[in-house]
């Protein structure tokens, strides 16, 4: 463990952060689930205390003590009133990082917080631990005494302030650790949207060889402990406590010096499946604690830095290539948001069940129209993450708890996960996405094997999407805030698509004279589609409503999967009459309403086959990212006209930015297969 601490003081360079995306409407800092969140809403991380991403306090403090002056640097509560604020330089978003620099009287400090939510990696995915860094230097080249202080309210293991915690501080072979969680232990007994977990426990953890203090306080007394040098505990139960840690960094002089803590969850049980208590994928070994997750993290905490930042920036390199600066930037900002709106675990047939939560837009689980715009992040980094998106939907068709011709709308309200609680379905939306999502998940594998277990119940689908699908009856889509509506010119794409879809995985799988009969089926609706949508310079919202129109974002599976069904044209016109129907903030979802939906328009400047039209349907949407009044984790559904929240945040489905980064992807497959 020393050769660990000794080996951190060294690594190279001191402000090393990649300038990635600057602004944001909330900063990311601890992402592993829709439980464990936690986010600055502010653009300075002393202006206000952190948060879930609902909104509710769960505070994180900083102080740093340089020879006998403190400053503040994180948090803000009544108890930090009067200490000296230190000066925020920057702050940089990455995909797995969030970078700050403070001016802290005579030294410089980084900030770093890292969710190493590595797709490719399932182990250190799955591990609920993120590591706060904090690197430290002077500013005016003589030596200073500094001590770093760290303090967690136990606030972060309960639903609301109220509920009481127990909390203790112990040590294993390697760490020193505090560990809180709510006395009752109500697991997984609340179920809906605004809701926090307080069941499990939190964790604070370093290693040992930091000769660290740790000590248990009321949220009054966590401040003077600091100041004073009193750090003692004098709490072990109570309400609203404070996980205090004291790291001495020594006298710090040339060479910068590098420490950190980590924080994990265990919640013990993740979610409950069809009345079953379903633990966490990491604890899929019976063995395993959160100790030893905790010490592993320890132990490979330069490696996994290391790691993290390479990632982000192959990723930000990539999908600069693929669309320019502020959307590789938009990419960064919705990593970790996307990801930690999931649970991971296994379900008891041996499948993974990667599980989403609707974030204030319902609190439903694993909605498969969640599922649906999510995808791209998820097709390009991890398939087998895709499956576990929806391998529950096909369980409760195929299972016979779900008995209808269509595919179901969600699994239940997060975190139970007992059957569709979503008052109506939506039988064409949710069909189509179920087989257009497969046979994506067939070209980012290779081949149709997932398809092949599910394809009686594919097969049940697509006929439904023939009969039902190509003029829909008055009914919801993804866009139910939007209302019913009938003739959805946007949902028949989807229907078109869908069938096309089908035929492609019969193909794969040696059935040719069903690929030739859906592959017809399809071909055939796309001129009867171009005549009942046709309204001059452009295509309706509804079939035969000229003067309406709307976002045909479903249309960019025919393009990504080449399936080749809509001519060029249809694509240009579109493309052409969005360009004249944007706003300030973005482009509208349809003729209806002045709001938008950020997913579909990514995937909407994904139609355009010229990079200056997707530039510029993509630059008021980086407005509005970097704009808007509405400071909260990403909202997906916002006004065009002032930027402002409309509803929805912290959502998975900004995994569509990736969009037009996964077209980049397939493209590239197929020039390998060729």
């Amino acid at each position: 463990m020393k050769k660990l601490i000794l080996a951190i003081v060294f690594i190279s360079g001191f402000f090393n952060a990649q300038a990635q995306i600057t602004k944001a409407p909330a900063y990311p800092l601890i992402n592993h689930s829709t439980y464990f969140s936690i986010w600055s809403f502010s653009d300075t991380l002393t202006a206000e205390p952190t948060k879930h991403w609902t909104g509710k306090n769960q505070s994180l403090l900083g102080l740093i003590k340089v020879d006998d002056s403190v400053y503040r640097f994180m948090g803000n509560d009544s108890t930090a009133a009067n200490i000296p604020v230190a000066q925020q330089k920057s702050v940089e978003v990455t995909a797995t990082q969030t970078i700050y620099q403070f001016k802290c009287g005579k030294v410089d400090m980084q900030v770093t917080f890292t969710s190493p939510l590595l797709l490719n990696d399932m182990v250190t995915l799955t591990r609920p631990v993120s590591y706060i860094s904090y690197k430290v230097k002077p500013n005016d080249r003589k030596p200073h005494n500094v001590k770093v202080y760290f303090g967690a309210s136990t606030n972060i293991a309960v639903n609301v302030p109220s509920q009481a915690v127990i909390a203790k501080q112990y040590q294993t072979t390697n760490l020193n650790i505090l560990k809180t969680g709510s006395t009752e232990q109500p697991i997984l007994q609340k179920k809906g949207d605004d809701l926090r977990i307080d069941w499990g426990y939190f964790y604070v953890a370093l290693p040992k060889a930091e000769h660290a203090k740790q000590y248990i306080t009321t949220n009054n007394e966590a401040i003077n402990s600091f100041v004073n040098n009193d750090p003692k505990s004098t709490l072990t139960t109570g309400k609203q406590l404070m996980l205090n840690t004291v790291i001495p960094f020594g006298w710090v002089q040339k060479i910068p010096v590098e420490k950190f803590v980590e924080l994990g969850y265990d919640d013990l049980y993740s979610v409950q499946y069809f009345h079953q208590n379903l633990k966490p994928w990491w604890r899929n070994d019976p063995k395993q604690t959160i100790e030893r997750e905790l010490n592993t993290a320890c132990v490979q905490y330069i490696n996994l830095m290391q790691k993290c930042t390479q990632f982000d920036k192959n990723m930000y390199n990539a999908a600069e290539k693929a669309g320019g600066k502020d959307y590789a930037k938009l990419c960064a900002l919705a990593y970790r948001q996307s990801i930690s709106a999931h649970s991971i675990t296994k379900s008891p047939q041996g499948d993974i069940l990667f599980l989403s939560k609707e974030n204030f837009s319902g609190g439903f689980i694993n909605t498969v129209d969640v599922t649906y715009p999510s995808a791209p992040l998820y097709l390009i980094y991890n398939p087998q993450l895709m499956e576990g998106m929806l391998n529950g939907i096909f369980y409760f068709s195929e299972s016979g708890k779900f008995n209808k011709d269509y595919a179901a709308h969600d699994l239940g309200e997060y975190p139970q996960a007992n059957g569709q609680t979503y008052g109506e379905g939506m039988p064409v939306e949710e069909s189509g996405n179920m087989i257009i999502l497969t046979t994506a998940i067939a070209k980012a594998e290779g081949n149709a094997n997932y398809a092949r277990k599910h394809w009686k119940t594919l097969s049940r689908w697509v006929n439904f999407l023939v009969n039902e699908g190509f003029d829909p009856t008055n009914q919801l889509c993804t866009d139910d805030f939007a209302g019913h509506l009938a003739r959805n010119a946007n949902l028949s794409i989807k229907a078109i698509v869908g069938i096309a879809c089908y035929a492609n995985l019969a193909g794969q799988l040696g059935y040719p004279d069903i690929q030739k009969k859906y592959r017809k089926i399809a071909e055939d609706m796309v001129p009867r589609w171009m005549k009942l949508a046709d309204a001059g310079d452009h295509y309706s919202l509804a079939f035969e409503k000229p003067d309406t129109w709307s976002e045909k974002y479903n249309m960019v599976w025919d393009k990504v999967l080449g399936l080749n069904l809509f001519p060029q044209q249809v694509y240009d016109k579109e493309i052409k009459y969005y360009l004249t129907k944007q706003n300030a903030f973005g482009l509208p979802l349809d003729s209806r309403k002045t709001y938008t939906k950020s997913d579909w328009i990514m995937w909407t400047a994904t139609l355009a086959n010229d990079k200056a039209d997707f530039k510029a349907l993509v630059t008021p949407l980086y407005k509005y990212a970097t704009e808007t009044p509405s400071h909260v984790p990403l909202s997906d559904w916002h006004e065009t006209t002032d930027g402002k929240q409309v509803g929805f945040q912290a959502r998975s489905v900004v995994g569509g930015y990736f969009m037009k980064l996964l077209q980049v992807d397939f493209a590239d497959k197929d020039q390998v297969d060729k």
